[in-house]
């Protein structure tokens, strides 16, 4: 269950468990598109077999979604 509610990739070197991506998710009320950014960009070369840059074009997504699904609402379209 440790693996589940508190992966390795949010420990340090030292087995401390850092921020996990929920607790800033929940302290930012963030929605689903930048709860997985933020997720993926913390994890970024920590989770074994993910390439660092493999995270960080998955966070690149959700941002660009996030962007533009807050110019549609705003009318500007794509």
């Amino acid at each position: 269950m440790t693996q589940i509610n508190h992966p390795n990739y949010y420990m340090d070197k030292t087995g401390k468990t850092l921020y996990e991506a929920i607790d800033i998710i929940d302290m930012f009320s963030l929605n689903f598109s930048l709860g997985n950014a933020i997720k993926y960009i913390i994890r970024a070369g920590l989770k074994d077999g993910e390439p660092t840059h493999e995270a960080l074009e998955k966070a690149v997504w959700y941002l660009e979604h996030e962007i533009q699904r807050l110019k549609r609402e705003a009318g500007e379209g794509t």
